[in-house]
């Protein structure tokens, strides 16, 4: 065994069990549910509230500005991951990666109850920092868990995916539904901060359930890098508040970035010395390619798809204990299929497997865009058919959207994530997780872009049916870059596969 591979050996976490995954998964599910309850209650609410606080007086473009902030935000959220990668190699380790992250983010959160946009735009790009640390290190934290081979690996990632979306099924509910629509956004978003908060505290409180899982790595414990990555995150809030008010120059940032991440990844395959490996590296960027468009797709979710729930989806006429449901519950549709289908797929992936039936890397990739272009499909259908006298479609078509939606995201997501662990160099693992969450980040700034023209203008009720109409051709496009990719990647997912060597 070479020097390089003993350092990098595997080691498990500390013996115990639940469910027949490591405890230590579970303390990684509690944190991420409550840091995505912060994340996502604050986004089910964040366009709408950009385009009211901050832009109304734009008249009917304020939906096309709006989404171009929440496209920016959205974007440099996960694109900041690939620092806080190797932030987390290098400097700190993933566990205290994870609470400097999520402390920044809660900070970011309070400050978003600022009624001025200059200030509003700073907690976004606090929060921005924050993230940076945090989303990428806790999943990379999931791979370490198990060995190389585990066949409950991909499993594993299904099950922290589920604690992703419990928390992104209520926190549209709670934040948004009720607190924001009762007492205003401003207070939505600070419940959202306080749920971070509760993160942290679960997270430290189970923390010996992890071990020498994420610990800082040699020569770097003690609090001054602590500091020093502090410091440096209150420095890298400038920049990405420039770039929150400069949508064209973060675009052309992401792309260079992008550029840079394919040239290190290559770079770094051929100064492995191993063939296999810069093929598994050209794969994995082959892979990352396909996660942009299935993303650029998918997250129209919180912006145009909100817009459209809000303007022209007839919501269900029923109360519960006094709340009536406003257009912020769709944000929770997504999640709650979430919850009922990961289970199903958890399960399907062995038992496809049991039979020699598993699709293919590459091939689960082919069905989630599939899955992304028919629910725009859906859309379209029902506004060329079933728009009622009042100028909207019933909440039964966007639902199905999602539901379609949803199970593309578990043909793709939760599957790439496990890729990365799988197909990256032991020592870049957390550098190759940072390089997915980048590809998300173009993939939300593209679909900022896609917003605007879709919910651009003819914003009023008056408007109804150009407003729609404008939607249904902006679908109709996406359904069919959806579709084409798909089978492309479904023809070419033989080549891909072999470039991966093994990898399953």
């Amino acid at each position: 065994m070479s020097a390089e591979n003993a350092k990098h050996e595997f080691v498990p976490p500390p013996p115990g069990e639940f469910l027949g995954h490591p405890n230590a998964l579970w303390n990684l599910f509690g944190t991420e549910f409550w840091e995505r309850f912060m994340y996502y209650g604050m986004r089910a609410m964040l366009a709408v509230h950009v385009a009211a606080a901050f832009f109304a007086h734009l008249g009917s473009e304020a939906n096309a500005e709006a989404s171009k902030t929440y496209g920016g935000y959205t974007a440099m959220v996960y694109m900041t991951g690939i620092l806080g990668g190797y932030v987390a190699d290098r400097i700190l380790g993933y566990q205290r990666s994870i609470m400097l992250g999520g402390v920044v983010m809660a900070i970011g959160s309070f400050m978003l109850m600022s009624p001025t946009l200059p200030m509003f735009l700073l907690g976004l790009a606090t929060i921005v920092v924050g993230n940076g640390l945090f989303k990428p290190n806790i999943s990379t934290m999931v791979g370490k868990l198990y060995a190389p081979g585990d066949a409950r690996r991909d499993s594993g990632f299904t099950i922290f995916y589920m604690g992703i979306n419990a928390g992104a099924l209520i926190a549209p509910l709670i934040c948004a539904s009720f607190i924001g629509q009762k007492y205003g956004y401003r207070w939505g978003f600070f419940s959202a901060g306080v749920g971070m908060i509760i993160g942290l505290i679960v997270f430290q409180i189970v923390k010996g359930w992890l071990g020498h899982v994420g610990k800082a790595p040699e020569g770097k414990t003690g609090f001054a890098p602590m500091v020093q990555v502090f410091i440096a995150c209150a420095v890298m809030v400038a920049p990405v508040y420039f770039l929150l008010s400069k949508s064209d120059v973060l675009g052309v940032l992401l792309i260079v970035m992008m550029l840079g991440l394919v040239g290190y990844f290559i770079w770094s395959g051929i100064q492995s010395g191993e063939k296999e490996q810069l093929h598994r590296y050209i794969a994995m960027l082959i892979l990352f390619a396909a996660n942009i468009l299935f993303w650029a797709l998918f997250e129209q979710a919180g912006s145009s798809l909100n817009f459209l729930a809000r303007d022209f989806v007839q919501m269900p006429d029923v109360s519960i204990f006094g709340w009536t449901p406003t257009f912020e519950v769709f944000q929770s549709v997504n999640p709650i299929f979430i919850l009922i289908l990961a289970p199903v797929f958890a399960g399907l992936w062995p038992a496809l497997d049991r039979g020699q039936m598993n699709p293919s890397i590459p091939r689960k990739f082919a069905y989630g865009l599939v899955g992304a272009a028919l629910g725009f499909y859906v859309l379209v259908f029902a506004i060329s058919n079933f728009v009622d006298a009042n100028g909207k479609i019933s909440w039964m078509w966007l639902t199905l959207t999602y539901l379609i939606h949803t199970m593309g995201e578990l043909c793709l997501s939760p599957i790439g994530l496990a890729m990365v662990t799988k197909l990256a160099r032991p020592q870049e693992t957390g550098l190759a997780m940072g390089g997915w969450f980048l590809s998300i980040a173009m993939a939300n700034f593209v679909a900022g872009r896609i917003a605007a023209i879709a919910s651009g203008g003819g914003g009023g009720h008056g408007e109804a049916a150009g407003s729609l109409a404008q939607y249904s051709d902006t679908f109709m496009q996406l359904f069919w870059i959806g579709i084409v990719i798909a089978v492309v990647y479904f023809l070419f997912a033989p080549l891909i596969n072999k470039l991966m060597h093994g990898v399953k």
